[in-house]
């Protein structure tokens, strides 16, 4: 079973900032491979997310892997919406932005362009970057809590950044 992303108890976010406030992207698009690993009281497991994000557009591919089986696929765009196709859990299903799809693994994000900056940037609630490189963040942890109130953790590590400017 795949444990969808832990629930924050936290006060609602402050209002986003104006696009001007907001540190541009420093790509267009980008294909990037992490190393996962969840760590809940009831469940755990690691494997490998590859995904490509183009921001501008809100594409999205995304792919998640743990000893070499597929556990979900999100693909899609802002204009089509994004489908995500659950093997295990038998779940096939389109969804018309990405706030409202249950993303495995990761922090839950409004956007593609929110995704992307939390890979990029650092940016999001919940998010830690505990190492950095001339990419931007190495390794990022994302602490909450499950459904059932339990604490879970989510750390990511890049194994590969390919950025198209």
């Amino acid at each position: 079973m795949i444990p969808f992303p832990p629930v924050l108890q936290t006060p609602a976010p402050a209002p986003t900032p104006g696009p001007a406030a907001l540190t541009p992207l420093p790509f267009s698009a980008v294909k990037a491979q992490y190393k996962w690993s969840f760590r809940g009281e009831k469940d755990s497991g690691s494997g490998s997310l590859e995904l490509i994000l183009g921001p501008t557009e809100g594409r999205l591919v995304l792919e998640i892997h743990s000893y070499g089986e597929r556990l979900a696929l999100v693909e899609g765009t802002t204009a089509r919406g994004y489908q995500i196709v659950l093997p295990k859990q038998n779940v096939n299903r389109v969804v018309p932005t990405l706030a409202d799809l249950p993303l495995p693994f990761l922090p839950q994000t409004g956007s593609v362009e929110a995704l992307a900056r939390a890979l990029a940037l650092g940016e999001g609630e919940g998010l830690t970057v505990e190492k950095r490189d001339e990419n931007g963040p190495l390794k990022l942890r994302f602490a909450g809590e499950d459904p059932d109130g339990q604490p879970v953790e989510i750390q990511l590590t890049r194994k590969r950044w390919e950025p198209e400017k």
